[in-house]
């Protein structure tokens, strides 16, 4: 049976239990498919390599972050064919999120509400899920950590927990994202303002070199911002990015904007709406970069990916590469392909 198949027999039946169930269900079911090597059945895109960030990517379609926050699934998601995975967000102590329910779907749109909130097992339990991948022991390929800061951590100290959680994750990432764009961590993209983004990046970026120095490898930092950022943020965001010497920006993460979803079910739930709805606002976003940054600080595009067409919206607008999550539950393992197929040789 093709992956095309399977994911629509099951796909039914996933979306009879609550989002986040389907979730805590799906990736266990993954990482046992891989284990048994189950998951060599899925076709892989073909090789479609691209030089980013001194990084070579096998192809130009990666795993965005938060569908396995702890890193415990590497290998299960490897294996649909993406040319580099990122895990995370972490944070430097083990934390619930918030409360259930957290998560739920906008069919009519296809797209997602989350309020998660972070909820992970810690940067130490984060680095020996790592540690144990096949995917990080024999250096199959890219793999993107993506860090953050507690909850109960005073919005003037967030540096110390990104610092914290560079400091351990360093050693094991091909690329570090420091993600200030959540909007269910409160007060964190207060981060994104000038004078905080200042004294944030100058941090991490003295911490990059000195870790660079004692572990004999530059691992290069991206920032990770929100789409809900006008014209004038955008620009002081790229002037930030150039100033420091920042080596990648993932545009976007959630918008908190409901006007595509006004009246539906669950559209008035708090928290981050991905998918469709934001595709026009993350590509919107990535447009205006690429027009303050040109090829200097190259951007990874993510939100609203449901086809190859709109992965290549994302590169026509300045992306050299792209990202998915929300289109995974929505279209399956099969929109990897589609993906990298709608951007192979174009570059």
């Amino acid at each position: 049976m093709s992956d095309k198949l399977l994911y629509a027999a099951t796909r039914p039946l996933l979306f009879l239990l609550d989002a986040e169930t389907a979730h805590n269900l799906t990736l266990p079911s993954l990482r046992r498919a891989a284990r048994f090597g189950l998951t060599g059945l899925i076709p892989k895109p073909a090789a479609d390599p691209r030089s980013v960030m001194g990084l070579h990517f096998p192809n130009p379609v990666g795993l965005a972050a938060g569908l396995d926050k702890d890193g415990a699934y590497i290998d299960g998601l490897a294996a649909l064919g993406f040319g580099f995975i990122e895990v995370g967000t972490v944070t430097p102590r083990a934390q619930p999120g918030n409360p259930k329910p957290r998560m739920f779907r906008l069919q009519q749109a296809n797209a997602l509400i989350n309020r998660m909130g972070f909820n992970n097992g810690g940067a130490d339990a984060f680095v020996r899920n790592v540690q144990a991948s096949r995917f990080y022991q024999e250096k199959v390929g890219i793999l993107g950590l993506n860090i953050g800061k507690n909850a109960d951590t005073p919005i003037e100290r967030a540096a110390d927990d990104y610092l914290i959680c560079l400091e351990k994750v360093y050693p094991y990432a091909s690329y570090v994202t420091v993600n200030i764009s959540s909007p269910n961590t409160k007060n964190l993209r207060q981060l994104q303002g000038a004078d905080e983004l200042d004294a944030l990046l100058s941090q991490l970026k003295t911490a990059q070199r000195r870790l660079a120095d004692k572990h004999g490898r530059y691992v290069p930092l991206t920032l990770k911002i929100a789409p809900d950022i006008d014209s004038e943020q955008i620009k002081t965001i790229a002037a930030a990015l150039l100033r420091h010497g920042i080596d990648g920006v993932i545009a976007t993460n959630t918008t908190t904007n409901r006007e595509a979803v006004k009246g539906m079910a669950h559209a008035d739930e708090a928290g981050g709406l991905s998918g469709a709805p934001v595709k026009d606002l993350s590509t919107a976003v990535i447009r205006a970069l690429k027009a303050e940054l040109g090829d200097t600080v190259p951007i990874i595009g993510v939100g609203g990916i449901l086809s190859g067409a709109d992965a290549k919206e994302k590169q026509d607008a300045g992306a050299a590469l792209v990202q998915l999550y929300t289109g995974l539950i929505y279209r399956g393992p099969a929109l990897v392909r589609e993906c990298a197929s709608a951007l192979k040789g174009n570059s």
